[in-house]
């Protein structure tokens, strides 16, 4: 197939309609990953007036850190838990809305409602729902026998941000989800239908692998939000407690440098972070993509 090739009179031009992109890339990620790179090999003294090159004296003390290693595997569940649910749910909304014909579009509208909301006024949100005291969901599980306080239950403190970080995510889940059930042609679901295929049949068979370049996509945007998005929402709920049990990787970089004012274990840990994630990316595409039908 031909296509066309653009050609600049001017040489220039590309790279000055380029530059304003470049530097905004350079000055907001590139020269601050640098900084923290270098950081993690490095300890300044109490008032950051210098510092000392320490080699991988900070990955190492994380490495056989309990707390650490805690943190990992509470993220490891926190990234499970919400990307299986936000995902879930958004293709469950999707597949209904996508059966309405007449008022699909007025679903369609306040289901991405919660997707225009800032992550700390939904953990706000959850946060007054499931509050002990005057919240509403919790007075309905205090109905059933189930005394919810996440200021001091550490199970419960983890399924509020959760289900606060999932709900945040379902409207951009359900609008690729339905963006990918309505290009999936009626031809072959009528003829599914014609030959005796009841609606899961159809659906588990026709539509599921039709839609998996849409769920390949989406399952590596919801792991990176998992891994760096998810700030606000356990700042504004949980503040990483109680007792570190929503201290989740993002949130312990944040609390080891800021508060704690440990710059170089911090910024190890933010390295390891970003490592973990490449990786995960890396594994997604090399063997996941695979099962992919385009």
């Amino acid at each position: 197939m031909d296509t066309k090739r653009t050609i600049f009179p001017n040489r220039m031009l590309p790279y000055l309609l380029l530059a304003p992109q470049l530097a905004i890339t350079l000055v907001f990620f590139i020269w601050p990953a640098g900084q923290a790179v270098k950081s993690s090999f490095e300890r300044e003294d109490p008032f950051g007036l210098s510092a000392s090159f320490v080699g991988f004296t900070h990955y190492a003390r994380l490495l056989q850190d309990p707390l650490y290693l805690g943190s990992l595997g509470r993220t490891a569940v926190f990234a499970i838990a919400v990307t299986v649910l936000s995902m879930a749910l958004g293709l469950v909304f999707a597949a209904a809305v996508n059966r309405l014909v007449k008022v699909g579009r007025v679903y369609t509208t306040l289901l991405v409602w919660p997707y225009a909301v800032a992550p700390v006024i939904a953990g706000l949100l959850w946060w007054f729902l499931f509050n002990s005291t005057t919240g509403v969901l919790a007075y309905f599980l205090g109905q059933i026998g189930i005394g919810w306080d996440h200021n001091l239950n550490g199970t419960h403190a983890m399924i509020l941000i959760i289900i606060a970080a999932a709900w945040k995510q379902i409207s951009y889940n359900f609008l690729f989800f339905l963006a990918g059930l309505q290009s999936v042609p009626h031809s072959l679901i009528e003829a599914a239908a014609i030959d005796g295929s009841g609606p899961v049949k159809r659906f588990l068979t026709i539509v599921l692998p039709l839609l998996s370049p849409t769920t390949f996509f989406l399952f590596i945007v919801n792991v990176n939000y998992t891994m760096f998005d998810t700030f606000a929402i356990v700042d504004a709920t949980t503040g990483g407690g109680p007792a570190q049990a929503t201290n989740i990787l993002v949130y312990k970089v944040y609390g080891d440098g800021y508060l704690g004012l440990n710059l170089g274990s911090s910024s190890a840990q933010s390295v390891l972070l970003m490592l973990i994630v490449a990786v995960l990316t890396v594994i997604q595409f090399r063997y996941v993509e695979r099962r992919v039908q385009y």
